[in-house]
């Protein structure tokens, strides 16, 4: 699901794939696939690769062939750190991303605006809507948590990341059968960080083809803060309660556990 850990995801595996390499174009060399931006020119680019291919998705994995040939990581996070992030995502873009969700309504839905600067506003509308103005965010969750035990599926929680990086970024080399020299997995470590990708922002991050741009600042504003439970001094307990609700409704209590981190 969105700002969930797909790009930082992204970046991990480029460097797994070349081996810690600077100036990588992820961008170029990994569409996100399902985004409403590319052109058939754009996805015909990935026949002519010959190198290891790695794209991305933020579909549900009931809207996907799941193939036996292909590898799976997904990376999912908390509601409402999800919603924070997201946030900030759409309260800080430029008139030329609106422009470009609300010229295809027909596909997109109904007409956007930034809505509140108030992410507590955003986080409540959210909720209520299942992902407003985003798409559904339970349904994305539960359908890749039913494939969880197959071996070509890779759960990862963004908690993970934060947690033991280096272990969590040993552990997805492993399950993509690649093993670098000792001396490699330190530059890759090094360049999948927060705050690499922070300061290689404009490199890692499109924004925009430019004539436009899709958020206020730079593509450093995409990756803001990485940070969890900002919400924690802002929902009331009862606001807490109605999300642990209603995520163990929508995911049963075991994803729901996986899901809040515990």
């Amino acid at each position: 699901y969105v700002k969930s850990g797909t790009t930082w995801m992204q970046q991990i595996v480029s460097q797994l794939i070349f081996a810690g390499a600077e100036g990588l174009d992820v961008p170029g060399m990994s569409p996100w696939v399902d985004g409403y931006a590319n052109s058939p020119e754009d996805l015909a680019l990935l026949a002519a690769q010959k190198h290891r291919r790695f794209l991305k998705t933020h579909l549900p994995a009931d809207a996907l062939t799941i193939s036996p040939l292909v590898k799976y990581i997904y990376v999912a996070r908390d509601g409402r750190d999800v919603a924070w992030s997201a946030h900030n995502h759409h309260f800080n873009s430029t008139e030329d991303y609106l422009k470009g969700l609300n010229g295809r309504p027909a596909e997109l839905g109904p007409v956007l605006d930034r809505g509140s600067p108030d992410p507590h506003v955003f986080y409540t509308r959210w909720l209520a809507e299942d992902g407003y103005p985003f798409f559904p965010y339970w349904e994305n969750i539960r359908t890749w948590w039913g494939l969880r035990d197959l071996p070509n599926v890779l759960m990862v929680h963004f908690n993970d990341l934060k947690a033991d990086f280096p272990g969590i970024i040993r552990r997805i080399a492993g399950f993509l059968t690649i093993s670098p020299e000792p001396e490699a997995m330190e530059r890759i470590v090094s360049h999948s960080t927060f705050a690499y990708m922070k300061a290689h922002a404009d490199a890692l991050i499109p924004n925009g083809d430019g004539k436009t741009q899709i958020w206020k600042g730079g593509a450093a504003t995409f990756i803001n803060k990485g940070s969890n439970r900002r919400w924690s001094d802002v929902l009331s307990n009862d606001e807490i309660a109605a999300y642990e609700a209603r995520a163990l409704a929508e995911l049963g209590p075991d994803c729901a556990a996986w899901l809040a981190g515990k």
